[in-house]
C-alpha cells in the first residue's frame, strides 16, 4: 500500500486546530475519502499526567507524534494530523528557549503533503492546561512562520469563522487531492502567483480576513 498524503495543521494555541480537522476528517470521509484525524500528543500528555511537560519531556512528544502521523499515514489514504513535531519544537524554544529540536521536526515535516497554518483571528478561549493566554499567540505564529519558511517549507494559511474556515481549508485539501487528473505544467512555463496588495507577499492572508469578518 502507498503511505497517505499528511495534511498538518499548524497553529498557535486557540486557533482552531483541533475543532477544524476533526470536522476535515468527517467532510471528507462523507465524500468517500479514506480519511483520519491523528490527535495532538501534547494533549494526550496533559490529559494523562494532569500538567504541561517539563523541558526534557519535549523530545519524546515531538517523537509520539510524528510516530503517530506515520501509523496513520501507513493505513490511511489521507492523514489530518493536529499538529506536528514542529509545533513542539516551536512551543520548546518558546518557553524553554530551547531550539534543539527544530532539526528533527523539520525533517518530519518534509513529510507533509500540505501546511495549514491557521490565521490568528479566532477570539482566545480558555482550555485547561494547554493554554498559556492569548498573549503567546503572535510570537508562536511568527515562530512557525520562520522555521517553515528558513527550512524553504510552503504553507497555506487558513482565515474566516465557522463554515467559512472549512471551507478555505477543504479548497487546499481538493486542490491536492486533484492534483493527479491536472494536465501537467508545460516545462519553463511560469507559475501563477498571487500578490497582496498590501504588502506583496504570495502566502498574506489579508485577503482572507475581510471575508472571515463578514461570517
Amino acid at each position: 500500500m502507498v503511505a497517505g498524503q499528511v495534511i498538518a495543521l499548524l497553529g498557535a494555541e486557540s486557533t482552531g486546530k483541533s475543532t477544524l480537522a476533526r470536522e476535515l476528517a468527517r467532510i471528507l470521509s462523507a465524500r468517500g475519502v479514506d480519511a483520519v484525524m491523528v490527535p495532538e500528543a501534547l494533549r494526550v500528555f496533559c490529559d494523562e499526567h494532569g500538567r504541561t511537560p517539563a523541558r526534557h519531556e519535549q523530545a519524546d512528544i515531538a517523537r509520539t507524534q510524528t510516530e503517530l502521523i506515520e501509523q496513520a499515514r501507513a493505513r490511511h489514504q489521507l492523514v489530518l494530523a493536529d499538529t506536528t513535531a514542529l509545533m513542539t519544537a516551536v512551543y520548546s524554544d518558546y518557553i524553554f528557549g530551547d531550539g534543539s529540536l527544530y532539526e528533527s521536526a523539520l525533517m518530519d515535516q518534509v513529510n507533509v503533503s500540505a501546511s495549514l497554518l491557521m490565521s490568528l483571528d479566532l477570539a482566545w478561549t480558555a482550555d485547561g492546561l494547554q493554554r498559556d493566554g492569548p498573549h503567546v499567540r503572535e510570537p508562536v505564529d511568527a515562530l512557525i512562520r520562520s522555521a517553515l519558511q528558513g527550512a524553504g517549507l510552503s504553507y497555506n494559511v487558513v482565515a474566516g469563522h465557522g463554515v467559512a474556515r472549512v471551507e478555505h481549508a477543504l479548497s487546499v485539501i481538493d486542490h491536492l487531492l486533484d492534483a493527479p487528473t491536472r494536465p501537467p505544467r508545460q516545462s519553463g512555463a511560469s507559475r501563477w502567483r498571487w500578490f497582496c496588495d498590501n504588502c506583496d507577499d504570495g502566502e498574506c492572508e489579508q485577503h482572507w480576513l475581510p471575508r472571515a469578518g463578514q461570517v
